[in-house]
């Protein structure tokens, strides 16, 4: 909002959103950049008010300012943004409380909308498909960090594990009869989970022959290694399924939790019971999980909308 703008505000305002600028510097020590955006909401929420015939900050009620938010809402404002405008409303007309220019506050019951939960990125089966067969193709020649990428990738995407429970696994959880996983997550509850031949085929050939190359006195029982062998951590993790994402050439997807991500729609999709699902993730509520369905929900209506003739 440029100086123009500002001088239309009535002076009661325009002295009280000044006001309310030097105190979030002064007293607050919010940055430069912070008491712009704040002011900047402030400036537009006082002159949607002038529109409305409103000169003085008594003039401000709840029915004003939910139509403020309103009139952006249908003019396509994101809801991340118009939650922050809501929370500096609430910041605004509580410090002109304490300062004796309101004497009530209006936004005490003005509630920011809900915040969009944007849909996790999934990739497609063919991608898999494609992805797994590059790295198993980079694997073949033997190469230690080789064999170990392809293993990594191919454990992430089987048990739908998290990155750090995959990095601090030892090679004791892996029940290579059972074909399963034993891991530590979240609030250190343990957990265990299946996988499929493809991994087992590639952790097989790993702790074989690439584990053994990398393995040193630092080593411990980690089942992966970084190329020192040392344990390997989360971000070397992160930098190879990065790469591998890249090499694949279409998808925007960039770390490892859109292979938990995906495992989780690809078993939905072929009809596994989300309970079951839950326990696979180590979700502690169904609510969590429940969101995977709407993904593979969405991916049935776009097969619709490509597909059906009258769609």
């Amino acid at each position: 909002m440029d100086h123009d703008e500002r001088t239309r505000l009535p002076e009661p305002l325009a002295r009280a959103a000044h006001g309310f600028e030097r105190y979030l510097a002064a007293e607050r020590g919010r940055s430069p950049h912070t008491v712009r955006a704040y002011r900047g909401d402030v400036d537009a929420l006082l002159i949607h008010a002038v529109t409305e015939g409103v000169t003085t900050l008594d003039g401000l009620d709840l029915s004003m300012l939910r139509r403020w938010l309103g009139d952006q809402s249908e003019a396509g404002m994101s809801r991340s943004t118009l939650a922050r405008r809501t929370a500096t409303a609430r910041s605004f007309t509580a410090w002109a409380l304490r300062e004796e220019l309101l004497k009530v506050d209006p936004a005490l019951r003005l509630k920011a909308p809900k915040q969009d939960h944007a849909l996790p990125a999934v990739l497609q089966q063919q991608q898999i498909r494609r992805l797994m067969a590059a790295l198993r193709e980079a694997a073949a020649g033997g190469d230690p960090l080789a064999l170990r990428d392809h293993a990594m990738v191919e454990l992430l995407y089987a048990t739908g594990i998290r990155v750090g429970e995959l990095t601090g696994t030892d090679v004791d959880g892996l029940n290579r009869e059972r074909r399963t996983l034993g891991v530590v997550g979240k609030g250190n509850k343990e957990r265990v989970v299946p996988y499929g031949v493809p991994a087992a085929t590639a952790a097989e050939r790993w702790l074989a022959t690439g584990r053994p190359a990398l393995a040193t006195d630092r080593s411990g029982p980690a089942l992966f290694l970084g190329k020192r062998g040392g344990r390997i951590d989360q971000r070397t993790v992160r930098t190879v399924v990065g790469h591998v994402f890249g090499a694949l050439g279409d998808t925007s997807a960039t770390g490892p939790h859109t292979l938990r991500h995906s495992a989780a729609t690809h078993l939905l999709d072929g009809g596994a019971d989300l309970r079951a699902v839950q326990e696979i993730l180590g979700h502690s509520s169904l609510a969590t999980t429940q969101l995977y369905t709407h993904v593979s929900v969405e991916r049935l209506r776009e097969g619709y909308r490509q597909a059906h003739p009258r769609a």
